[in-house]
């Protein structure tokens, strides 16, 4: 939201709200002829420089993940088409029956159920079953977003609430990774990640295999490519903070350089961890979230280098070979802490 925090004043000129008018005044009461003297017409906030509106925000964003979505159709086929619908279906579903529930305006067709619903498909493996998908899609409208009191209220992020809850439902089902084989006429066969395999098997995978995707792993963990198109153009766009990816990827690849400086033969290199599993889904898309972020630029640095270490140390020494969910819940649950303690003084503020 950089571009509806800056030029205030700019704002206010190009909607006419702050207008520099020009009117005719006598110089002298002597003097027939007049001259132009130019005054302007302040007025209070909200200075709004384009017509930005939640909608549109939400269906770029929509846009934005659309190039994750046709390269893991692509690697996964129908069952990642199945998996992506089923969650978009259930999340439009859910937000509506609660809010009608709650006597609220229905508001399903601002984007934000359905980006709920694609964000927690990419963090989901093809094979998973669609039950499964409609309850977390359930799970994160109904208690990660509408439990808080609806869209801007919310402390996590609901799409990974939604998945840490089918975490700790399906264990087995949300860790059964396949391969895709695009191209070979099989669908999927059975694959560790490349975290998984880096973890438990000290196997490493070629990076141009991660970063242009076709490895085993949850829908948006095929391409770090589509990732990074998506996420530019958002930037691009000027939807989100340049600090909250750069910081985030940042920390993640300082803090695992050290452990692979330290020792390069048992951890890997720092590149790896931002190619692996979902730093860049993450990065983009996730710790960018407008309301469970920091709104403080103090406030954003702390939170996604702490969001980085979590990453690196989940990772390392954590029993789970990946760390990104867990990370930003966390960081999340402190981002209300983080706005009051970076919150600007107030000129003239005493404390």
């Amino acid at each position: 939201m950089d571009k509806s925090r800056e030029g205030k004043v700019k704002g206010r000129r190009q909607t006419g709200e702050c207008m520099k008018e020009k009117e005719k005044v006598p110089v002298s009461a002597n003097k027939t002829d007049e001259s132009i003297v130019e005054r302007f017409v302040v007025s209070s906030s909200p200075h709004l420089l384009k017509d930005i509106n939640i909608p549109k925000i939400m269906h770029t964003v929509v846009i934005a993940l659309a190039p994750a979505m046709v390269v893991s159709i692509y690697f996964f086929g129908i069952s990642a088409l199945i998996l992506i619908l089923t969650c978009i279906i259930s999340s439009i579903a859910t937000e509506a029956f609660f809010q009608r529930l709650r006597k609220r305006p229905i508001t399903v067709y601002d984007g934000s159920a359905i980006i709920t619903g694609i964000l927690l498909a990419l963090t989901l493996p093809p094979s998973f079953p669609v039950l499964g998908a409609v309850l977390g899609s359930v799970f994160a409208i109904a208690i990660g977003k509408q439990f808080f009191g609806g869209l801007g209220y919310n402390i996590f992020n609901p799409a990974l609430l939604g998945r840490a809850f089918l975490q700790a439902t399906y264990p087995v089902l949300i860790t059964t990774w396949s391969k895709s084989l695009a191209g070979s006429g099989i669908d999927v066969v059975a694959a560790a990640t490349p975290l998984a395999l880096m973890k438990f098997d000290g196997e490493m995978t070629p990076y141009l295999d991660m970063f242009f995707g076709n490895i085993s792993g949850s829908l948006g963990e095929t391409s770090v490519l589509a990732i990074i198109v998506g996420g530019l153009y958002l930037r691009y766009k000027g939807y989100i903070n340049w600090r909250l990816p750069l910081g985030y990827l940042g920390a993640i690849f300082f803090f695992g350089a050290i452990f692979w400086l330290f020792n390069p033969s048992k951890y890997p290199a720092p590149l790896f961890h931002l190619l692996a599993g979902g730093a860049m889904l993450g990065a983009w898309f996730m710790v960018t979230d407008m309301v469970t972020s920091p709104v403080t630029p103090l406030g954003q640095w702390i939170f996604v280098i702490g969001a980085g270490i979590l990453v690196v140390i989940i990772r390392l020494f954590g029993g789970l070979p990946e760390g990104v969910m867990y990370s930003i819940l966390l960081m999340n649950s402190i981002v209300p802490l983080l706005d009051k303690w970076t919150r600007p003084r107030i000129f003239g503020e005493v404390r």
